[in-house]
């Protein structure tokens, strides 16, 4: 098993951040041949998945994501903390904190058009987000 922490800085809610150089480093820094690469945002705020990083196509999502949680919405996380980031959360947890990629060859098996992304969700701009990958195989 091999664990190299990730580390990076977002600007704003919305933003998608192409992690595939760095988890596809780990990769190859960890020696695995054939297994999986785990990634894991230790952030209710932030969240990880794979998706063409085109875009057009990052814009759908962030829509898409605002469609599900809007913005004008009365969230009770709001109420209580008082920092506006119910909304986050909500997005967050619909698309997980976690990911899971085989690796063959040494490689991650992403298809052709496929990059693993954070999405920073959180209201409240400027954070420092830590991704956990863990490579275990053989």
């Amino acid at each position: 098993m091999f664990r190299k922490i990730i580390h990076v800085s977002t600007r704003r809610e919305g933003e998608c951040l192409d992690l595939t150089p760095e988890v596809a480093a780990a990769v190859r820094e960890s020696a695995v041949q054939e297994g999986v690469v785990h990634l894991f945002v230790q952030h209710s705020t932030a969240a990880l998945t794979t998706i063409e990083y085109e875009p057009g196509v990052l814009a759908d999502l962030v829509r898409a994501l605002s469609v599900l949680a809007p913005d004008d919405a009365e969230y009770a996380h709001n109420t209580k903390w008082g920092d506006g980031n119910g909304r986050s959360h909500v997005k967050a947890a619909l698309v997980g904190p976690s990911l899971t990629v085989p690796v063959a060859g040494g490689e991650l098996c992403c298809g052709t058009w496929q990059q693993i992304v954070l999405l920073e969700l959180d209201v409240n701009a400027g954070r420092e987000r830590t991704v956990i990958c863990t490579v275990t195989g053989e």
